[in-house]
């Protein structure tokens, strides 16, 4: 796809739920100061396609926060539905433009689960949070006066994004729609069971994606990607395993999130932990 309405495309970067990311030019009638937007074409045409559109739209303009990614525009050309949102270059958890180091990594996922208390604020469960839905952010930060010239280094942030999953909560509703192979490991059991999604669902996915960010390895080790079946089956008959040399205080705010749904943490409290560990 070369493009869509006035958006001119530069490159694809990546599937997400119900559609294709892509990098694009800014048009000119769009009134923000930036080079470069993502667009999501949201896949499919018809009825389904305009439902998956209109409910994502939705849950963004219910949700205000910083640390959510910010929508700029949507329509619709050839019965294609598509929306565009800020572009942010230095990537994601999941493949960052350059190596973090772990009070970054801290920080973007503090300012995840940051995004996922406002979503819970509003009645909406985010379902798919893992690695590369945890978009960074990096600002550079000047020297002190007197200490020289130049760039004194960068202070890296995150922001939650794609709510193609997105469910506004409604008693005695259960969701079929499921995110792709690579958000299975990231997904709390009760919900893969074909449970309600809850706000304990994306704790424990804030919980698993701090395990993977700090660890390298998810929690049920080696995957067969090449086999849904065979995937849905080890991480359902598979207990959890945290991974050998993790710092106590990291282990032990994963075993929460992912521990008895009762007494998990809430968002805030992820947050306020997080932001704990990432101070100087």
């Amino acid at each position: 796809m070369q493009g869509i309405a006035d958006y001119d495309f530069i490159e694809s970067l990546g599937q997400g739920n119900h559609g294709e990311f892509f990098l694009a030019r800014r048009p000119q009638r769009l009134p923000v100061d930036a080079e470069f937007v993502a667009v999501k074409v949201v896949g499919g045409t018809g009825q389904d396609a305009f439902r998956r559109a209109t409910r994502e739209l939705q849950m963004f303009a219910a949700v205000r926060s910083p640390y959510l990614v910010t929508l700029y525009d949507a329509g619709q050309q050839g019965g294609i539905f598509y929306y565009s949102m800020e572009y942010l270059p230095a990537g994601s958890l999941a493949a960052p433009a350059t190596p973090l180091d772990r009070r970054e990594v801290y920080t973007a996922l503090s300012h995840a689960a940051e995004a996922t208390r406002a979503l819970h604020d509003a009645n909406i469960v985010h379902r798919d949070i893992k690695p590369g839905n945890v978009l960074l952010t990096s600002t550079s930060t000047p020297v002190p006066a007197g200490t020289g010239s130049g760039i004194g280094g960068r202070e890296m942030g995150g922001k939650l994004s794609d709510l193609g999953l997105s469910q506004v909560l409604t008693p005695g509703v259960t969701v079929t729609g499921m995110g792709g192979l690579t958000s299975v490991e990231f997904t709390d059991i009760a919900l893969l069971r074909g449970e309600a999604p809850s706000p304990a669902g994306d704790v424990w996915s804030l919980g698993a994606t701090l395990h993977w960010a700090v660890s390298g390895l998810g929690l049920y080790g080696g995957l067969p990607t090449h086999d849904p079946l065979l995937t849905l089956r080890k991480v359902l008959s598979t207990p959890p395993q945290l991974a050998a040399g993790l710092a106590e205080d990291v282990a032990d705010l994963v075993r929460a999130c992912i521990g008895d749904v009762a007494k998990r943490p809430s968002p805030a409290q992820v947050a306020a932990h997080l932001g704990a560990l990432a101070a100087p």
